[in-house]
């Protein structure tokens, strides 16, 4: 009997940690009894939280990296040809109003997370355009002005509507910023510096950022802006296959041909 009860506690002791892990990333404690005790494993409320939920924290985890290759390039080159500082602000808009809406409204950092990455990377990425378009000054001053402006959104000075109103500009900036980055690859001919796989990265993210939105947050808003992100970065990434084999080097030689 005594031997029993140390198994029984010894299992305890082990399913504690990974219980609290469950818990705390990945369900509730509802769905934790549906799947470890009642060992229904095909609950669909508790599977579609569990897939969300999984989703999310991929997704976070993927933006650490989703940008990184875009800004490798750009100092491997160190030429910034080819990518649209207008288009960066614009994105860059549309990313801190999904991270201040999400952080105002409370959602669970696995419904927004990427946003904090992928800004931190975005901005980086304005900066190099401006340093190596020999405007560093700029770039510096463009990164202060930044975060000044999100300190004062994120402080109570800013109204909650306002903060839904940018949320609400998130759809027009990603349509034109992604438009600017389309005309500006239609015009060159190539895709210059910008990076195949962080287009492909950022656009199965959105696509995946549609069913967790609507699952973690209920957020029709959240969730229009990831409907349209998603067609605005397929675009550019139907661009990057189609120009897969054209460089700025060819497109040179082509225009001297010409001439």
């Amino acid at each position: 009997m005594a031997a029993e009860t140390a198994e029984t506690l010894k299992g305890s002791s082990f399913m504690d940690p990974f219980k609290g892990f469950l818990l705390a990333y990945f369900m509730p404690e509802s769905c934790y009894d549906e799947f470890f005790l009642n060992f229904n494993f095909l609950d669909v409320p508790c599977l579609k939280i569990v897939l969300s939920k999984g989703l999310g924290i991929g997704i976070i985890l993927g933006s650490v990296m989703v940008k990184l290759p875009q800004i490798l390039k750009l100092m491997g080159a160190k030429s910034a040809e080819g990518l649209s500082f207008k288009s960066v602000l614009l994105e860059l808009l549309a990313i801190t109003g999904t991270m201040v809406y999400s952080i105002t409204n409370k959602f669970p950092f696995s419904a927004w997370g990427e946003a904090l990455f992928l800004m931190l990377q975005t901005v980086t990425i304005g900066f190099l355009i401006q340093m190596y378009g020999g405007r560093t000054s700029r770039g510096f001053l463009f990164v202060v002005v930044y975060v000044s402006l999100l300190g004062v959104l994120l402080s109570s000075v800013t109204p909650r509507s306002v903060v839904t109103s940018l949320q609400a500009s998130n759809m027009p900036a990603i349509i034109v910023g992604r438009l600017i980055q389309a005309a500006t690859n239609f015009q060159n001919g190539h895709t210059g510096q910008l990076s195949a796989i962080s287009v492909f990265l950022l656009f199965a993210g959105s696509l995946a950022r549609i069913f967790t939105s609507v699952q973690e947050t209920g957020d029709s808003l959240m969730a229009l802006t990831y409907v349209i992100s998603s067609t605005c970065n397929g675009i550019i990434a139907l661009q990057v296959l189609y120009y897969w084999n054209s460089s700025p080097g060819q497109q040179k030689r082509k225009k001297k041909k010409k001439e």
